[in-house]
């Protein structure tokens, strides 16, 4: 054996001496003291009670380290086509924050009132905890809950972890996560974590989203004291945040205020001023759109849940925890235009016709009537109205109740009224007078042509009071509105807008047992004559409509409606002339985009209010616009002409006959059923509808710049009276529409594609004029027309120019004969007249 290997045996030879000599007393005690034993075996039970202790409240704690990668619940954020936030969905406010965007003494606020010592503990405040004991060893049994005791990173731990559980199991088993906690995030990233996860109150979580909710500001905004008020609103949000606790949650604050400075974040002076202000909450609900929008948005959140789903379980995009950002193509100016446009035609309509009924009723069996109502979140944004319920309604006098509570005398209400019937009023001196919202109602819709995307959408009076959007899922017979693509239909027959049809009575044989069914023009008149299909498309005749949609081929014209996207889903058009003067159902999203195909040269392309989606990190993972930009992305010019992208949409009509139609339609506006837009002094084209009943009033039209439609008619359809015509009715709606956004209207003209030649014709009896100008007056009997190659019309000339030209060909002829100069003097005159008779040219 080495010298090496003796030295070292030696010395574990005397440490083993020296411990049994150690030992010895021990075992003399253990062996000879029943005392000791018994303690040693207490000893050794009570390690192995606390290592099965540990083992099961740790069993099945969390995983620490997936704080690592922790992402918060976020709303979904909307911004409109200017890129400003208009709507954010959530159920929890939240918004998330890093660390070098939390203020300085708002850190220190939250330090000074929840941990003090937060930057120097293990996760565990060692004298908090003590306290927190004798604490809940004093209150056991009185139902009186403890003090917490809990550090920062305890409340992290409890917050996104554990769960807010009352027990000593859950404060134990926070603790040990607090500690791993501390093991795997800095301090900075912990108390990131707490500033935006804690609930403070007013359905707010996190530091910024309260700053918003009891100030309207961003946190970088704050005052000394308002971040000492957010400081005391963990322990109890709910209590500090209201009227009646105000003093209570001053005093508490400035007690916060007074820790800041002993603990050196803040000055004696800093502090007194800080304590001198008041708490300076603001009221109410801090108003989140900019643009009343509401069916808008409420298609775009339908849209997102159908794609990503509702809740964090549904996926990590979802519309309510995934933090998407949401890029619409909602004009918040237009969108203004078109409910007051559409809100004044309700109004007008309704005129003085009286109460139309309850909005809503409540049942007073069921507890308070303005409890109930706060919970039915009915509303209105119109004036200075206001939603309340009927309290009391007899004797000549009667209540009022609104959401907060208070109630009023009312005026003006009807003995039909009954309690519990929720109404709209207004208020008038010291009390409130009964209001309506009509009982007639409708939708309207503006779109860019070249795009689809939807720019304005309303729904009905105000979605507040019912979310069911007439402009999406109404379906409604459109009149005559869909009378374009039955004479284009006529134009791709072989027609042209100088044809001459009949407008006469058209009857046909529908069958043993349904006989004959004759059509008449609106009014019952049966017409008589022929006319221009220019004409019959700006006068809406329905008898010439029908003689273009039979001559044409019923299935055709059933054709050209499917392929403009007519057709709801589920509905089945079928191939009676009826179709043809509107009977089908549609929607006005419907038909609004197919009079957009028109303008966009027969391009059909989906309407979209949401043009793109982000997730949290900003990646775009949705986008409606999916064209490729081929060579778009190449890092130095090639010489080649610029990339563009492709065309949108599908080509679901020939392009001329598109243009053909839309030129038809601006006469519409300059001299048919639409007149009372012509003062708007811009290229439009459109076309008024009146469906059977009359039931409903329409108009679809616009500019290359914008197409809208729109409708007004009651929600279970019935007669709105004889004098109700989509011109008086829907045109109006459209007319203030324009002129409330007419910045919004550039002026350009319709452009007519490749093949279309334009034409100087007589409008009254559609030949050709070759001896006068269109002057650009409406009722000028010249105008401009568009054709396809080689069917316009040909020279013709009245009868005694015709024997005028005979006889000057006579008249050569006997010249002919007298010699040959004279017959070489005339041959220029023959080719003229060859001309003018319509030769080729």
């Amino acid at each position: 054996m080495s010298d090496t290997a003796q030295q070292f045996g030696g010395v574990f030879s005397r440490i083993g001496d020296a411990a049994a000599r150690a030992w010895a007393p021990v075992a003399r005690l253990y062996r000879e003291r029943r005392l000791v034993r018994w303690a040693t075996w207490l000893l050794v039970a009570a390690l192995a009670v606390l290592m099965i202790g540990y083992v099961w409240l740790t069993r099945d704690l969390p995983d620490a380290e997936t704080l690592l990668d922790y992402e918060p619940n976020l709303p979904t954020v909307v911004r409109g086509i200017d890129g400003e936030i208009v709507h954010r969905y959530e159920r929890e406010r939240r918004v998330e924050l890093q660390f070098r965007d939390m203020p300085e003494q708002l850190l220190n606020a939250y330090i000074s009132a929840e941990d003090e010592t937060f930057w120097t503990h293990n996760g565990i405040d060692a004298g908090g905890f003590v306290n927190a004991t004798f604490d809940y060893l004093s209150k056991m049994g009185s139902g009186e809950r403890a003090v917490g005791g809990s550090t920062i990173t305890q409340q992290v731990a409890k917050n996104i972890l554990v769960g807010n559980e009352y027990s000593v199991t859950r404060k134990l088993r926070e603790m040990v996560l607090a500690t791993r906690i501390e093991d795997v995030l800095s301090k900075e990233e912990i108390i990131t974590l707490y500033l935006n996860e804690i609930p403070l109150g007013r359905r707010s979580y996190g530091v910024q989203a309260a700053a918003r909710a009891y100030f309207d500001k961003d946190v970088d905004e704050l005052e000394l004291h308002e971040m000492a008020y957010l400081a005391i609103l963990p322990r109890a949000p709910e209590v500090y945040s209201r009227s009646a606790n105000f003093d209570t949650a001053k005093r508490r604050r400035d007690m916060v205020l007074t820790q800041m400075e002993d603990n050196g974040f803040i000055t004696a002076q800093q502090m007194q001023s800080a304590q001198s202000q008041p708490l300076g909450l603001v009221q109410g609900q801090r108003q989140q759109r900019s643009a009343d929008a509401g069916y808008f948005l409420e298609e775009v959140r339908r849209q997102l849940i159908e794609r990503y789903g509702e809740q964090a379980e549904d996926g990590e995009n979802s519309v309510y925890a995934g933090g998407l950002w949401v890029r619409t193509s909602l004009d918040t100016e237009l969108q203004d235009g078109a409910r007051n446009a559409l809100r004044s035609a309700m109004m007008r309509y309704h005129g003085n016709r009286g109460w139309a009924g309850a909005i809503a009723t409540l049942n007073p069996d069921n507890g308070s009537l303005t409890s109930q109502l706060a919970s039915s979140y009915l509303s209105v944004n119109y004036e200075d109205w206001r939603v309340g319920v009927i309290t009391a309604n007899g004797g000549g006098s009667a209540t009022i109740g609104f959401s907060d509570g208070e109630e009023a005398p009312i005026s003006g209400v009807p003995s039909a009224a009954e309690v519990g019937d929720v109404v709209v009023a207004q208020p008038s001196g010291n009390s409130w007078r009964l209001r309506t919202i009509p009982g007639v109602s409708g939708g309207f819709l503006a779109m860019a042509p070249d795009t689809g995307r939807v720019l304005a959408m309303q729904g009905g009076f105000d979605s507040r009071l019912g979310d069911f959007n007439r402009a999406t899922q109404a379906n409604r017979q459109p009149g005559s509105t869909v009378k374009p693509f039955v004479y284009a239909t006529g134009l791709d027959a072989g027609m042209t807008p100088a044809s001459m049809i009949p407008d006469s009575q058209y009857c046909y044989y529908q069958g043993a047992n349904l006989g004959e069914k004759c059509f008449t023009n609106f009014g019952g008149g049966r017409g008589g004559g022929e006319y221009p299909m220019r004409y019959g498309l700006e006068q809406s005749k329905n008898l010439m409509t029908v003689h273009i949609a039979m001559e044409s081929g019923m299935e055709n014209v059933i054709d050209t409606f499917r392929d403009a996207g007519l057709e709801p889903d589920g509905v089945d058009y079928q191939p009676y002339p009826a179709f043809s003067l509107g009977a089908g159902d549609t929607t006005v999203e419907r038909i609004t985009a197919a009079y957009a195909m028109m303008v966009n040269h027969g391009r059909l392309i989906e309407p979209t209010v949401i043009d793109y989606v982000q997730d949290r990190d900003g990646r775009v993972i949705w986008r409606a616009d999916e064209r490729e930009c081929v060579r778009c992305n190449m890092e130095e010019w090639d010489g080649e002409p610029m990339p563009r992208f492709g065309r949108r949409g599908r080509q679901v009509m020939d392009a001329r006959t598109a243009f053909q139609t839309v030129h038809m339609l601006t006469g519409v506006v300059e001299r048919g059923t639409a007149t009372r837009l012509r003062d708007l002094d811009i290229p439009m084209f459109g076309k008024t509808g009146t469906s059977t009943g009359p039931t409903n009033a329409w108009f679809v039209g616009g500019s290359p710049d914008i197409v809208a439609g729109t409708y007004l008619g009651f929600d279970q359809p019935r007669n709105m009276g004889g004098y109700i015509q989509g011109g008086n009715t829907a045109a109006p709606i459209m007319r203030q529409f324009v002129q409330e956004t007419r910045e919004h209207w550039s002026g350009r003209p319709f452009i007519a594609p490749e093949g279309v030649r334009m034409v100087r014709i007589d409008r009254r009896t559609g030949r050709r004029v070759f001896d006068g100008w269109p002057t650009g007056e409406p009722t000028a009997g010249v105008i401009w027309e568009a054709f396809k190659p080689d069917t316009e019309p040909r020279r013709s000339q009245r009868q005694d120019e015709i024997d005028a030209m005979r006889n000057l060909i006579l008249a050569q002829l006997r010249r002919q004969q007298q010699g040959p100069a004279q017959s070489s003097r005339n041959t220029s005159e023959q080719e003229d007249f060859a001309e003018e008779q319509g030769g080729i040219y």
